[in-house]
């Protein structure tokens, strides 16, 4: 595996600000480059998207067919209704990891089911941070089956 896509959805450019108390003081620019200093680590190349435009988030996920090895992909609200999210990631032969910071199972009922899980190979939540990590681990297990 040698480049993988770290895609974030709405309103994730306002972390640490938006309710930290639930998705923590971190930005996503720090995050972002956590992430990517524990991809090279491994040897894996991450390039970073955000966007708060379900198109946008749609023609990146098209990209990935051909361009990346594996997705790591926090949808944020859209988890909840797009099909046309899910249908962009069914459509495409690269593996998707869906991340959430928080336990999206815990919280409000709207939250609580993913439109986008089934078609992804895993669902790390509530780990924070560390579950953008864990989503690239998962990627490169997958590459070693």
């Amino acid at each position: 595996m040698n480049k993988i896509l770290l895609l974030n959805g709405p309103n994730l450019n306002m972390l640490g600000v938006r309710e930290p108390e639930v998705y923590g003081r971190d930005t996503l620019e720090s995050i972002e480059a956590e992430v990517s200093a524990y991809g090279a680590e491994r040897g894996v190349a991450v390039d970073c998207f955000q966007s708060n435009h379900e198109g946008a988030l749609i023609d990146k996920l098209h990209e990935a067919h051909t361009a990346y090895d594996g997705v790591i992909y926090n949808p944020g609200a859209h988890t909840h209704y797009s099909y046309a999210l899910r249908d962009a990631i069914g459509s495409i032969g690269t593996p998707v990891v869906e991340v959430h910071l928080s336990d999206i199972e815990a919280r409000e009922e709207f939250r609580r089911i993913s439109v986008i899980a089934p078609v992804c190979v895993a669902q790390i939540k509530g780990k924070g941070k560390l579950g953008y990590k864990e989503a690239l681990d998962v990627l490169l297990e997958l590459e070693n089956r």
